[in-house]
């Protein structure tokens, strides 16, 4: 018995890898084949385009946030049924956590999960140079199996023949397929605030057309056959194999302004007894009734801010919610919800829940980013004295408290330690987003402190 998947890996960012990896992912989907994306690092960007294609929830795969062996359990999981999976890659082959070591690269997920890689190189300008890229990249570490790769940004049919000459005499490996500069359709610009429409089906013809683009000139048979490998074994701490019955209701914000959660978050949370129900504060949904904890993920309140503002019925659901005492946890945007107010770039202020006091400035620039593990402070009821949970910080807003909070993480990153977030009432609110696989622990906690909540109020 055998699997079939594939790591679309890149010699660096900008050389072409996720338009490859979409216009696969539509190739293998029009000839028939049931296709499961995955991406490596804790992105979400390029997994809402990859679920978009193929009609399954991409999922990510990071070796330091997961370990190895919950990153098996997930791969294979989210394998299952699908025909071929295609891993994304993230930034170089070999870039990862820090430049020391493979962890965290699309490289040392490649090796963990023994899967062939296929090298996407940017061949503008050059012609038996690409042979010593390709050959750099297989000798870098002789445990990544570089399979094949595809020629990107050629100036024509006769120099991707030179490339591919090149190549495959010089690296011993088939180049497998070509996109020419002038036969590739313009990638629309990745930012946050692309996932609402690439969510509603308004980027559907472009991948349609980019899958026909595609099977023109690559070899996607050939990657069928190559993309044959050994099963994953789920090694991991059987994370899928829970199963409680819902012993308490957990309303999760899910819309265009509140969207990045990691699905295995979700899952944990409904293996240990919770039932999700899902409500949209920017279509002015408030807070569903009988609900017993509240769960407001990442996204960009502050594209939304002004709709988010005019709900008035949203914020006072919540507000009324955690004044109760009802648990909370709120991470990034969500923690911006509950802020008093967002103001933009613009120098506009939007009120937002007015439970945290305090407003998020947009600033213009990055904020934070990074891995981080985070340990939490007294009163995080998510997190016991001494325990840590993994996770990433990204954001480009700062948040200026009107008086002094308790702080609900200790977050170690590349730049040290730093307190950020804040502890009051029931709430949890950061804003890193913490991956729950991580430390099961941390979802046990949330269900619980809502089963106490529910029981006593």
């Amino acid at each position: 018995m055998s699997d079939r998947r594939l790591v679309i890996a890149g010699t660096g960012s900008g050389a072409g890898k996720t338009t490859l990896t979409i216009g696969l992912m539509a190739a293998f989907k029009q000839k028939g084949y049931t296709v499961q994306g995955f991406k490596c690092g804790p992105d979400y960007i390029d997994p809402s385009y990859h679920t978009a294609v193929t009609g399954r929830k991409s999922r990510n795969l990071d070796s330091w946030m997961q370990g190895r062996n919950v990153l098996k359990e997930v791969l294979a999981y989210g394998s299952k049924g699908a025909d071929i999976s295609i891993i994304e890659g993230v930034m170089g082959l070999y870039d990862g956590k820090d430049p020391a070591s493979d962890e965290g690269s699309t490289a040392d997920i490649s090796v963990i999960t023994d899967t062939p890689v296929i090298l996407v190189v940017d061949c503008s300008a050059m012609a038996r140079s690409a042979a010593a890229i390709v050959h750099g990249f297989q000798t870098f570490n002789r445990q990544v199996n570089v399979a094949g790769v595809i020629a990107n940004r050629t100036g024509s049919e006769g120099h991707y023949k030179l490339v591919k000459q090149a190549i495959e005499q010089e690296c011993g490996v088939p180049v497998v397929g070509y996109l020419n500069k002038d036969d590739q359709l313009t990638m629309p610009e990745r930012h946050l605030g692309l996932i609402p429409s690439v969510e509603r089906g308004e980027l559907n013809t472009y991948f349609e057309e980019l899958g026909h683009t595609v099977s023109e000139t690559v070899d996607v048979n050939r990657l069928y056959a190559v993309a044959e490998t050994a099963p994953v074994p789920e090694a991991g701490p059987g994370l899928f194999d829970r199963k409680r019955e819902p012993v308490i209701t957990l309303a999760v914000a899910r819309d265009t302004a509140f969207n990045f959660y990691y699905e295995e978050n979700l899952e944990l949370l409904e293996a240990y007894g919770a039932e999700l129900v899902y409500f949209s504060p920017v279509a002015g949904e408030e807070l569903p009734e009988g609900v017993h904890g509240l769960y407001i993920g990442g996204g960009f309140p502050e594209i939304f801010a002004k709709e988010l503002s005019g709900q008035e019925g949203v914020k006072a659901s919540v507000r009324e919610a955690i004044h109760k005492g009802m648990p909370v946890f709120a991470e990034c945007g969500g923690y911006m919800f509950l802020s008093r107010s967002i103001k933009t770039v613009n120098g506009e202020e939007y009120e937002m829940a007015g439970v945290i006091p305090g407003t998020m400035a947009m600033t213009g620039r990055l904020q934070a980013l990074g891995y981080r593990e985070a340990a939490g402070c007294s009163g995080n009821f998510l997190l016991s004295s001494g325990e840590t949970v993994k996770g990433h910080e990204f954001h480009y807003s700062a948040y200026s408290p009107d008086n002094p909070l308790d702080t609900a993480f200790r977050s170690v990153g590349r730049g040290g330690t730093h307190l950020e977030g804040v502890l009051m009432k029931n709430v949890v609110a950061g804003y890193t987003h913490l991956y729950f696989p991580s430390n099961p622990a941390v979802p046990e906690r949330f269900i619980n402190k809502c089963a106490e909540w529910k029981t006593y109020g």
